[in-house]
């Protein structure tokens, strides 16, 4: 079947008239008539009723109408993508992401994103906490953010950025085998008290600080250095909490709890509303999370606001 004469048939449903239709497509009328006569020759049915310079559909025009739009919505589809895979030939996508998750999915999504689209660039950045990761997206310094969810946001309410989960992630007590001897499977919270933590000042800390309060336990160490907190467990000084997928590759002699009730936080990207840059669909794309969400409800993370159970640092002046 000739797509045009489809496109003819759509006009002269939508403009009830030959003449309308033939004034809207550029073409002579008689040539539009003819490409109609076709179309019924084409498909053995009657599409219109004429009834002098009016015409109505028969009931087998009004069968065909609705796949009609269809097979000309989709064609149109086809061709957005076919420009799309072409516009992925070169360019670059901005991504800000928590350094938890920048070592474990988005190493994995990158490849396979590199391996479809050689040609683009990804930029990832890790600007230090969930709060800041969703900032960069909202000033448009990054496209996506990978981050847990709901965000928390340091910026103004009101500008409420779209969600697309990736997964949820189960949070862990990572142990030296010696501390882990005593406790049972899995370690409830309330027994947290008595080990000794090594912590650091992340995300995965503030979730704790959400569920424990910190007044209660014995905090060996605290650190901004990651590796430093790894170290420190691999070396007996303290247990701490990770993400599980994190944890098994990152200490690999550590004794791994879950714990009761059981620890775990939403994973998935932010983007502001509107279109999204063929790059940022191809990459949802690759990482299987094409639904979008409603606006988010975004947790603040008002500045000098200490975590429940910490002092806020004293100021100095």
């Amino acid at each position: 079947m000739d797509l045009r004469l489809v496109e003819y048939f759509v006009a002269v449903v939508d403009h009830g008239s030959v003449t309308k239709a033939a004034q809207a497509l550029y073409i002579a009328q008689p040539s539009l008539s003819q490409a109609i006569r076709s179309l019924e020759r084409q498909l053995g049915v009657q599409l219109f009723h004429r009834t002098g310079r009016q015409l109505v559909l028969t009931p087998d025009g009004e069968a065909f109408a609705a796949p009609a739009r269809r097979i000309l919505r989709d064609v149109e589809r086809a061709r957005s993508a076919a420009h799309e895979v072409r516009a992925l030939g070169s360019g670059q996508l901005d991504i800000a992401a928590l350094a938890t998750l920048a070592a474990h999915p988005l190493p994995e999504l990158a490849g396979e994103f590199h391996r479809r689209h050689p040609g683009v660039l990804l930029n990832v950045v890790d600007p230090g906490g969930s709060a800041r990761v969703v900032d960069e997206v909202r000033r448009g310094r990054a496209e996506l953010g990978l981050t847990k969810l709901p965000p928390r946001s340091t910026g103004p309410r009101g500008s409420s950025l779209r969600t697309r989960e990736l997964y949820t992630q189960e949070i862990v007590l990572a142990l030296p085998p010696k501390l882990a001897e005593p406790l049972p499977d899995p370690v409830p919270l309330s027994a947290v008290a008595g080990i000794p933590l090594v912590l650091e000042f992340t995300d995965t800390r503030t979730l704790v600080d959400d569920v424990l309060d910190i007044s209660t336990l014995t905090v060996a160490v605290e650190s901004a250095n990651r590796q430093a907190i790894w170290d420190l467990v691999a070396h007996g000084a303290g247990a701490t909490f990770l993400p599980r997928n994190l944890a098994e590759r990152e200490l690999p002699g550590a004794v791994l709890r879950s714990t009761t009730p059981e620890l775990r936080r939403s994973v998935g990207f932010v983007h502001r509303p509107g279109p999204l840059s063929p790059a940022a669909e191809a990459f949802l794309a690759v990482a299987g999370v094409s639904a979008e969400s409603e606006p988010s409800a975004e947790t603040p993370d008002p500045q000098g606001k200490a975590p429940p159970g910490r002092r806020a640092p004293r100021s100095r002046g």
